[in-house]
């Protein structure tokens, strides 16, 4: 704890002028101390590496296990993306950009599928419970700000109602990332605007991994695709289900890693550069689309089997990977 600010003693003056060039200097030393307005002066965390960050989103590797959910601060998320993981179940990496809750979570840690999937953002800030050894040098080299427990212990902590590992939560203020206040739709060239032409109404639409699966069901009344994990509903830590504007089912390739988990099952790679084809949720409709991805530096076009750019509808956006 620092010591408490007193005002410097200066030696007595003998004359006038010397006296007025000290109580000049004692209100130029209290005008330092203070802001323009006579308030404390204002400071500004830069986060545990003692720097700020201009990152533009802030992505955050959540559990999705049932003793995980519900989560917290999913409902806040720009997008959500839906990966497979080890023994065929699902994890969710949440991007923020418009708006950052106080709270995010249970954290968990990174995979190799992460490091490409965010390469489409410039040098995100991505919040993880950590890796395996063996990753953790390529999370290093990644062109990303990596916060794990470890760079900012001040931001994590652990939750008293659930046992570990699915109780580490991220209070995002306490990292160097501020919200840029615009959607981070935008920093993969997405934009919001008029459902295409055609389509064809669709109530509910589920995507099945080998032990988990996931269904978006149209609420007309919400203007959203309601949220469901494995048969039920998947709800925030307030109560409210979760709902997305805009599900886009891309279809890739799955494939085993070089990398496992403690259990000896094989993380599997998500591979999000190449093309193939996808589905459109909006609007209670479903669009047949195409997706590509040149190189991983660039961004994923959504478009129809004509070739006409997809927008979204305005909302969240969630996307999940389906193996073909």
């Amino acid at each position: 704890m620092s010591a408490p600010l007193r005002t410097p003693v200066l030696p007595r003056s003998k004359t006038p002028a010397a006296a007025l060039i000290m109580a000049l200097l004692l209100i130029l030393l209290a005008a330092g101390c203070t802001g323009g307005d006579g308030s404390a002066p204002e400071s500004r965390s830069s986060g545990p590496s003692g720097t700020g960050t201009d990152a533009e989103v802030l992505a955050v590797k959540i559990d999705n296990v049932v003793p995980a959910r519900p989560q917290t601060g999913l409902q806040q998320a720009d997008i959500v993306y839906v990966e497979q993981v080890e023994a065929g179940l699902s994890r969710l990496l949440a991007v923020y950009s418009s708006e950052v809750p106080p709270v995010v979570g249970p954290v968990r840690s990174a995979r190799e599928t992460d490091l490409e999937l965010l390469r489409q953002f410039d040098r995100p800030v991505l919040a993880f419970s950590g890796a395996q050894s063996r990753l953790l040098p390529v999370i290093e080299r990644a062109p990303l700000d990596a916060v794990p427990p470890s760079a900012a212990p001040g931001a994590y902590f652990r939750g008293s109602e659930r046992p570990a590992p699915h109780n580490l939560y991220l209070r995002p203020e306490r990292i160097p990332y501020s919200a840029s206040g615009t959607e981070a739709v935008e920093a993969l060239g997405l934009r919001f605007g008029p459902a295409p032409s055609g389509g064809s109404a669709e109530e509910s639409h589920t995507v099945r991994f080998p032990s988990a699966r996931t269904t978006f069901t149209w609420s007309a009344e919400r203007e959203r695709w309601l949220v469901a994990m494995d048969g039920s509903p998947a709800r925030g830590s307030e109560g409210e289900q979760l709902a997305a504007a805009t599900v886009i089912v891309q279809e890739v390739t799955v494939r085993p890693s070089s990398f496992g988990d403690r259990s000896g099952n094989n993380t599997p790679f998500t591979e999000t550069v190449g093309s193939g084809t996808a589905q459109v949720l909006r609007d209670g409709t479903a669009y047949e689309a195409r997706w590509t991805r040149s190189a991983a530096d660039a961004d994923t076009r959504f478009t129809t089997p004509d070739g006409e750019r997809i927008d979204l509808a305005e909302g969240p956006l969630w996307i999940v990977y389906e193996a073909r």
